[in-house]
């Protein structure tokens, strides 16, 4: 048996096999959950990575920056199940002058779209799926520590410094319906989105050495043996809380 068994749970951000939501769809299928996946853009991509699976999942479309496509989201989840125990948020989106360094010239448009895509999404997909959660389910949500400025990060530090309030203030809007809202913290892993980010070797760079459990950017299993935990029933009643997975880097001093 696995900690997931009987659980349905809806997966966001699987764009290739290096992404962290596909190693969470991937073990959260081994402990036993039926997964659907939501695509966006290049739709033919995400069904190819979703048909790796151990159990091809299907996928729904889903671009959080469309009303209209949130709002067909649960019609769209129920084809493939009748609702959700979770939902895993891991979107995040910011262009090219939002990061690498450009921090005092990056218009307002693009900021905007970053905190859209990145911040506000967790409220958009929280509602979007709520006609299908059930009490005891769980919202989980992929962060990188912003409670300190990062080199390069720029305005995608402050747009996750945005989702991990709006994680706590979600905890407090939907624990009266006994639905759970947790981020985790994850090191820096070598995913696609990750590459973007000019500079992200200086993450990298800052692991070596510090993290005391040591630190392997290219394996994301850990993360997701985490997001599998929270998204159990084993953490009834931890909401709010945001959890790092990151070999106790964020605990260290110099």
């Amino acid at each position: 048996m696995g900690i997931l068994d009987g659980k349905r749970l809806l997966v966001t951000g699987v764009i290739t096999e290096s992404s962290i939501a596909f190693a969470v769809a991937r073990l959260a299928q081994e402990q036993g959950a039926e997964v659907v996946l939501t695509g966006f853009g290049r739709l033919s991509l995400v069904r190819r990575v979703a048909a790796k699976l151990p159990k091809p999942a299907p996928v729904v479309e889903l671009d959080v920056a469309d009303p209209e496509q949130l709002a067909a989201l649960a019609d769209g989840v129920r084809e493939h199940v009748d609702g959700l125990d979770g939902v895993l948020h891991s979107i995040g989106f910011a262009p090219a002058s939002c990061l690498g360094g450009g921090f005092l010239e990056a218009p307002w448009e693009d900021v905007a779209t970053a905190v859209q895509v990145s911040t506000y999404s967790l409220k958009s997909l929280a509602v979007a799926a709520l006609p299908l959660m059930s009490e005891g389910s769980s919202l989980l949500g992929l962060t990188f520590d912003a409670t300190v400025a990062w080199p390069a990060y720029d305005w995608m530090g402050v747009a996750k410094a945005g989702l991990e309030s709006a994680s706590r203030y979600l905890a407090r809007e939907l624990g009266p319906r006994k639905i759970r809202v947790n981020l985790i913290a994850a090191g820096p892993i070598r995913t696609m989105a990750a590459k973007s980010i000019p500079g992200f070797s200086q993450f990298e760079d800052a692991w070596n050495g510090r993290a005391p459990l040591g630190w392997d950017n290219t394996n994301a299993e850990p993360v997701a043996r985490t997001a599998v935990a929270m998204l159990s029933d084993w953490l009834p009643s931890t909401t709010g809380e945001i959890v790092h997975v990151d070999g106790g880097f964020h605990a260290m001093g110099v």
